[in-house]
């Protein structure tokens, strides 16, 4: 029982728990202002010179500026375990980098200001983790590129995003019509050419679009506006009014812009670039009855082709209109065409068969469409036979011409009036206009045309030409007084549509414009190869067998030599042949003394005496005289 008391005595010798300690709050970088004592926390470090991120930030702060310093890069560790952050500015710093994640901790972050900055791009991973970012402001960059999925963290929560005064030639459109609560968008000050229609279809908030100093020449039609008729002005307009800014750009003022100017505008000073009657003149001060649209003209279509089986094909269409129109083909069977594994269409109007076959003939229609109406074209395809094997080394050669190769003629006049036809065709011109080509040859064409006195006030002629083979359109400024010109440096082989217009002064808008005096297609004739001018490949090829047999008639000869001088010396080597006489030559004294024959010892040494010898043939026929 004593134990009792003697724990009651110990009792009060026990320390007492102590309540928690609040964490010790991280210290202030320098030059940077921090607020610990009351919430939120705030770290305020604007214009301090900061080259980096602080790595002893406070973690639990609320609100962090970083404005205003040479920031280069935002690392992955720099914004580590900041899960409290709401407001995060960046602001004019020297940001070229963000790494992937580096605000994957910023899950409470409310607003982030990023601009001011060096930024070129921005990727898929850069922004995620920010799942309630609502104000996100990137303007003042280089940004040239926006990847598709770079808002998809944020695209439910965002309110306000400024892309602004970047170089942005695209955007990912259905990215941004995923952004169902924004209320602001900026897009002004970029390099956007188009937009696609209904791109902002799906946002029901937006209350103010800046589209200013693009380079956009239409703005389609887009339910938004439809459901918002009056585009208000800023001040005094009502809650559901939608304020469109888009001034500064080369609006070409035709019929698809009526429904914009159907809309009541008071103060914007937007204008029109063109078409040239209406350059410089005030959107909202042209009339709806002058936008007005041109329908589509097919100016060259491919004359009549034949290809053989397995080779492409390429069918050309170029028309004109305003808008400019939307080329398409249909297949003989009545099918439209699009790019696949045979063909490939292309938006300048060209149709390429990459292999063809020999159903593939017959006759395919190129359609021409814009907002004013379609014109259609014809363009024949004869598939035949696959061709020969032809030899590498073929030599044969066309039939030479007289004279000079490139010396006009005057063409059959079957193939002129068949000419006229097809361009008459084509272009919808009258055939009488008399516009001819009167003389051409392999790279010249002498074109002469009537006099035009019922145009008063000409100031010159203008001649228009292209080859069936490319699409560029050569321009020749004739003088007023011409009646004909001599156009050099054509192609041979190829089919050439050619129109001359006469430029004059319009007496009653006091304009420059053109009138048509007529058009003709011709066809220059094929280059002849000379004859006696063997390829490449044949000249090397009779080289070398030439030099083969060289050095085997070569070696054969001394074979042959070798067996005769064998055979000559009795079968034994030239070397150990009998003599054919006992001395070949023999040298005398020339002091009467008598010449010796030769001993078959050698004669003793004598004493050192200078003679002169004379040397002459021995042999059976000499023999020796006496003294």
């Amino acid at each position: 029982m004593a134990v009792f008391p003697l724990l009651l005595c110990l009792l009060p010798l026990a320390p007492a728990s102590s309540p928690p300690q609040p964490a010790t709050p991280s210290p202030c970088p320098r030059r940077c202002r921090c607020q610990t004592q009351s919430l939120p926390l705030s770290v305020l470090c604007p214009g301090a010179g900061l080259l980096f991120v602080p790595p002893s930030l406070d973690r639990r702060a609320a609100e962090l500026r970083l404005a205003d310093n040479f920031i280069a890069a935002v690392r992955r560790r720099d914004l580590a375990n900041m899960t409290g952050l709401l407001h995060l500015s960046l602001s004019r710093n020297t940001i070229r980098h963000v790494a992937a994640g580096a605000f994957a901790d910023l899950r409470a972050l409310r607003a982030l200001h990023l601009d001011g900055n060096r930024l070129t791009s921005l990727g898929e991973g850069q922004l995620r983790g920010l799942v309630n970012l609502r104000h996100l402001i990137l303007s003042n960059n280089q940004l040239a590129a926006l990847a598709a999925g770079a808002l998809d963290d944020c695209a439910e929560t965002l309110e306000d995003l400024d892309l602004s005064y970047n170089n942005l030639e695209q955007l990912p459109w259905e990215a941004l019509g995923r952004l169902g609560n924004v209320n602001t968008l900026g897009l002004d000050h970029n390099l956007l050419a188009s937009v696609p229609a209904g791109a902002f279809s799906r946002l029901h908030k937006l209350a103010r679009l800046d589209m200013t100093s693009n380079r956009l020449t239409t703005i389609p039609p887009d339910p938004l506006f439809s459901r918002l008729p009056l585009l208000a002005r800023p001040r005094g307009s009502p809650a559901s009014a939608l304020v469109l800014a888009f001034g500064g750009n080369p609006l070409h003022c035709n019929c698809e812009l009526v429904w914009l100017r159907r809309l009541a505008r008071e103060d914007d000073l937007e204008a029109c670039a063109s078409p040239p009657a209406l350059g410089g003149r005030y959107f909202w001060a042209v009339g709806e009855e002058e936008f007005v649209c041109e329908p589509p003209v097919v100016t060259h279509r491919s004359p009549p082709l034949a290809v053989p089986a397995g080779r492409p094909a390429a069918l050309r269409c170029r028309a004109v209109g305003d808008p400019e129109p939307r080329v398409r083909w249909v297949s003989p069977q009545g099918r439209l065409l699009s790019n696949s594994s045979r063909a490939r269409a292309f938006p300048n109007g060209t149709l390429e068969l990459l292999v063809t076959e020999p159903g593939d003939g017959g006759i395919f229609t190129c359609i021409a469409a814009n907002a004013a109406g379609e014109a259609t074209a014809a363009v024949e395809l004869t598939v035949g036979p696959p061709p020969p094997p032809q030899l590498a080394n073929s030599t044969s050669c066309d039939p030479p011409r007289d004279g000079d190769p490139d010396a006009l003629t005057p063409p059959s006049a079957a193939s002129a009036s068949a000419s006229a036809s097809a361009k008459a065709a084509d272009t919808g011109l009258p055939t009488d206009r008399g516009v001819q080509v009167t003389e051409h040859g392999a790279t010249a064409a002498l074109i002469q045309w009537p006099d035009q006195r019922p145009i008063p006030g000409i100031r010159m002629y203008q001649i228009q030409y292209n080859s069936s083979a490319d699409d560029i359109l050569v321009y020749r400024m004739i003088p007023a007084d011409s009646r004909s010109f001599l156009l050099t440096d054509l192609v041979s082989g190829r089919t050439y549509d050619l129109c001359v217009l006469a430029v004059y002064e319009d007496g009653a808008t006091g304009l420059t414009a053109t009138r048509p005096v007529g058009c003709a297609r011709f066809s220059t004739e094929p280059a002849l190869r000379p004859c006696g001018a063997p390829h490449a490949p044949f000249l090397g090829g009779t080289m070398i067998i030439a030099l083969g047999g060289v050095i085997v008639a070569s070696v054969l000869v001394f074979i042959f030599v070798l067996l005769m001088r064998y055979k000559v010396h009795g079968g034994q080597p030239p070397g150990k042949a009998k003599a054919s006489a006992p001395v070949s030559s023999v040298c005398s004294q020339t002091n009467g003394a008598t010449p010796a024959l030769p001993a078959p010892e050698p004669a003793a040494p004598r004493a050192h005496t200078v003679v002169q010898l004379d040397c002459e043939p021995w042999g059976p026929s000499h023999e020796p005289t006496g003294p």
